[in-house]
């Protein structure tokens, strides 16, 4: 089964409907499988007293105008919608609150994404698994028990998921990828594990897929210097393009792991044997 890459454009658009399409352009060009973006009723998720502090921004003064200034509603959806149907491209986002998962339904998505801060909300897991969709379920901050009871919740609503192993610092220290956890998911819950990375670079995400990742998803961006909190984890189109050619390249070089010579190494073997007395290659 092929790794499904997923470019991450999260809040990287900056609430540009334009710089949106660049970034589901590049991730088309570079042959990614989706592009996933991220929904949020800023009322829910962030306290009052946090939205009315300051915070200096492109769109004011306060937090709650920097968060709205990102924030994508009901028009900008209906035209990434149409434009990534337009280009060939699955989409779909991960809800931040009750509100957006509803929201979200509406545009009948094929998979849904539950972010390592949601995992240990039970109420928005039963949500998610009621709608029997293919979930991506990232399991950073998150202990044995709490991504045991997601599991559980996902299980019992007979729901498709699959875990992604991920560490939620941004960037993310290449000492801190720990991707042992890989395994460690994999054989714990038998199912499909993938990796969500949050790293500066490519090399810990080329040995993500090396270790049977079913799903790879990084952050993308048209400019690291660009303004917003996830630009540094970002990966720029260049980097993308190397990256999905990298992981399809790695794919094809697993193999299945059996012994013994491949058809390819026949004539070499004769020649190389040749002058070794009673070895028939």
């Amino acid at each position: 089964m092929s790794i499904f890459i997923i470019a991450e454009i999260g809040i990287n658009h900056n609430g540009d409907i334009g710089i949106a399409k660049k970034l589901i352009d590049v991730a088309k060009i570079a042959g990614a499988d989706a592009v996933k973006f991220q929904k949020r009723t800023i009322d829910l998720v962030y306290k009052k007293e946090m939205l009315d502090s300051p915070r200096e921004s492109p769109w004011g003064t306060t937090q709650r105008e920097q968060k709205e200034g990102l924030e994508f509603g009901l028009d900008e959806f209906k035209e990434i919608d149409s434009y990534c149907k337009e280009k060939g491209i699955e989409w779909f986002a991960s809800a931040w609150d009750m509100e957006s998962q509803k929201f979200l339904r509406q545009f009948n998505c094929n998979y849904n994404k539950v972010a390592s801060a949601l995992l240990v909300y039970e109420d928005f897991l039963r949500e998610v698994a009621s709608e029997k969709k293919h979930t991506f379920i990232s399991t950073g901050m998150s202990s044995a028990d709490e991504i045991d009871l997601a599991v559980q919740i996902f299980k019992e609503a007979d729901c498709p998921f699959e875990l992604m192993h991920c560490v939620s610092t941004y960037p993310m220290a290449d000492e801190d990828a720990n991707l042992s956890c890989i395994r460690t998911l994999r054989d714990r819950y038998k199912c499909d594990v993938g990796y969500s990375g949050h790293e500066s670079g490519l090399a810990i995400s080329y040995a993500a897929a090396a270790l049977g990742v079913s799903s790879l998803e990084r952050h993308i961006t048209l400019d690291r210097a660009m303004y917003g909190s996830d630009q540094a984890a970002s990966v720029e189109p260049a980097g993308l393009m190397m990256l999905t050619g990298a992981v399809r390249k790695i794919e094809k070089a697993m193999g299945d792991g059996s012994l013994g010579m491949i058809e390819k190494e026949a004539a070499v073997a004769r020649s190389l044997r040749a002058h070794i007395p009673g070895v028939k290659s």
